[in-house]
C-alpha cells in the first residue's frame, strides 16, 4: 500500500481495489497462513523426520544385505499380515529399509534392517510429516478438502496483484520500499510492514501459488491432461512396452513426481513377483539410491522404481516385471516434453530441493511472510475497525471505471482458475447482498 497525501482524496478505482483485496484477503488467508505453517515446516522434512526416527532409522552398517523378499516378509509379520504398498532403499549403508504395509488397519511404515531383516520399530502411515504433508494439501480434512487448495491458490494470486496496484506510486504519492520507525500502537506502522513484507515477498508467495496448483484437485488433473495430450509432457511408453494405463487408487506409483503420477506399464506373466528381483534389475540399471519401490497388488503390473532425487533433471523411473526382471521402460529427464520439464521443476523449487539452502531459504522467507502478512492485515482492520460492528470493508466507489479496473486485475485469473472464478462469483453475490441490506437498514444508507 502507498503513503496518501493528506490532502488528496482515494480515487475511485483506487478504492474498488482495496476493496477487493481486503476480501480476498478475509477469505483466504487464514489457509494461506496454514498452509505457509505446514509449507515451511514440510521445508525440513528430512531434518525433523531424522529427529524424531533417527533411532529406528540408523543400523550398524555391514558390508552385505539379506534377501529383499526378507525384508518385505519381516515387516508384514511386524504389521500384523497385510500387503507390502512401497519399499524405500536407503542410500547408505547405516540406514535402515522403510517398508510401508497396508493393512485392514491402515497403512504402517516399518524399519527393517537390510542386512538381517530385523525390525527396528514403525509408525503410522507416513509419520508426523506424512501428517504434515496431508494437512498442507487439506486433504487431512477430507478429500473434498482439496478443493480449496485451488480456490486459495489463486486469490493468493489475486492478492498479490491487487496489492502492488495499491503500492504502485501515483503523482505526489510516496510508495513504501523501505521499513520505517513507528509505533505498533498506531495504525501506519502496519500498513507500512503490510506494504514492505507484500512489495518484498509478492512474486514469491505468488510462486507458491502457481506452482501449487498441480496438486490441486480440479485445475491440476485439467492441466494434467492438457499437457499430457498437446504431446509437451509425459513421454510416450517404449514400443516394445504396453500404453500407460491409469492405476487404480492402490497402485498409483509413488515418488515418480507429477508428469508420471498414476501411469502404470502391465507385465502380466506367469509364476511370483519377487522384490529380490526388482532390486537385483534397479541395481544392474545404475539406478541411483536411495530410490523407492511402488509394489503393486495387481499382479498384471510392473513395479515401479523411483530415484528420490533432490533436483528435477535427475528424475529416473524404472517399470519392471516382478517376475522376470525386465525393464518395460527407463524414463528420465531428457525425454519428458517442455510443458512437463517446467512443471516438475516448478515443484522442486517449491519444494526448496532444486537449489539447495538458497532454494529452501528463500521459499521459507515467502512461508514468513505470509503470516506476517496476515498478522499485519490483522491489526490494520483492527485499528480501523467499524465501532458499530460489520467487516469494516471499504465503500464500494460507484461507476464503471472502478469496476473495469477491478475486473482487468481479477478476471484473467478466474478464467484461468475456473474454482477461483466460482468464488469469485460467490463473493460477488454476497458483496451485492450485504449492499442490498446495508441500505434497507435506518440510517446506515451510502455506508
Amino acid at each position: 500500500m502507498i503513503q496518501k497525501s493528506p490532502d488528496r482524496p482515494l480515487s475511485g478505482t483506487y478504492r474498488a481495489v482495496w476493496r477487493w483485496h481486503f476480501y480476498a484477503g478475509l477469505f483466504v488467508l487464514p489457509v494461506l497462513m496454514l498452509m505457509a505453517l505446514t509449507g515451511g515446516l514440510y521445508l525440513f522434512k528430512a531434518e525433523i523426520e531424522s529427529s524424531a526416527y533417527g533411532r529406528m532409522a540408523t543400523v550398524a552398517p555391514r558390508a552385505a544385505w539379506t534377501s529383499p523378499d526378507r525384508w518385505t516378509a519381516a515387516a508384514q509379520a511386524s504389521a500384523g499380515g497385510g500387503q507390502t504398498v512401497s519399499v524405500l532403499v536407503p542410500e547408505r549403508a547405516d540406514r535402515a529399509v522403510q517398508v510401508k504395509v497396508r493393512t485392514d488397519a491402515g497403512e504402517r511404515t516399518v524399519f527393517v534392517d537390510p542386512h538381517d531383516a530385523r525390525i527396528l520399530g514403525s509408525i503410522e502411515g507416513d509419520g508426523l510429516m506424512g501428517a504434515v504433508k496431508a494437512l498442507h494439501s487439506l486433504t487431512l480434512l477430507g478429500q473434498p478438502f482439496n478443493i480449496l487448495v485451488e480456490i486459495v491458490a489463486g486469490w493468493a494470486v489475486i492478492l498479490v496483484a491487487t496489492g502492488i496496484f495499491l503500492w504502485w506510486p501515483r503523482g505526489r504519492d510516496v510508495a513504501v520500499a523501505a521499513p520505517r520507525a513507528g509505533d505498533p500502537g498506531r495504525r501506519p506502522f502496519w500498513r507500512d510492514l503490510h506494504a514492505v513484507t507484500g512489495l518484498y515477498a509478492g512474486l514469491v508467495i505468488a510462486f507458491l501459488a502457481v506452482t501449487g496448483m498441480p496438486w490441486s484437485a480440479v485445475w491440476g488433473e485439467r492441466f494434467s491432461t492438457v499437457v499430457r495430450e498437446s504431446g509437451v509432457g509425459r513421454p510416450a511408453a517404449p514400443p516394445a512396452a504396453s500404453p500407460w494405463a491409469h492405476a487404480g487408487p492402490h497402485d498409483k506409483p509413488a515418488g515418480t513426481g507429477w508428469t508420471m503420477e498414476g501411469a502404470v506399464l502391465h507385465a502380466p506373466g506367469h509364476g511370483p513377483a519377487r522384490l529380490s528381483t526388482v532390486v537385483a534389475t534397479a541395481t544392474q540399471a545404475g539406478m541411483s539410491r536411495p530410490y523407492l519401490i511402488s509394489v503393486p497388488s495387481d499382479p498384471t503390473l510392473a513395479f515401479t522404481v523411483a530415484a528420490a532425487v533432490e533436483q528435477a533433471e535427475d528424475a529416473r523411473s524404472l517399470y519392471v516385471d516382478g517376475r522376470t526382471g525386465a525393464v518395460k521402460a527407463d524414463i528420465v529427464w531428457s525425454q519428458f516434453g517442455v510443458g512437463a520439464r517446467a512443471f516438475e521443476w516448478g515443484v522442486a523449487v517449491h519444494q526448496g530441493h532444486q537449489y539447495g539452502w538458497t532454494n529452501r531459504i528463500l521459499m521459507l522467507s515467502g512461508c514468513v511472510a505470509i503470516w506476517l502478512l496476515g498478522i499485519s492485515g490483522l491489526m490494520m482492520w483492527w485499528k480501523r475497525r467499524p465501532k458499530r460492528g460489520g467487516l469494516g470493508a471499504p465503500p464500494a466507489p460507484p461507476g464503471p471505471r472502478a469496476r473495469a479496473a477491478v475486473l482487468g486485475i481479477v478476471l484473467p485469473l478466474a478464467i484461468f482458475y475456473p474454482l477461483t472464478g466460482l468464488s469469485l462469483l460467490a463473493a460477488i453475490a454476497l458483496d451485492r447482498l450485504g449492499a442490498a441490506v446495508l441500505r434497507r437498514r435506518p440510517g446506515r444508507a451510502g455506508a
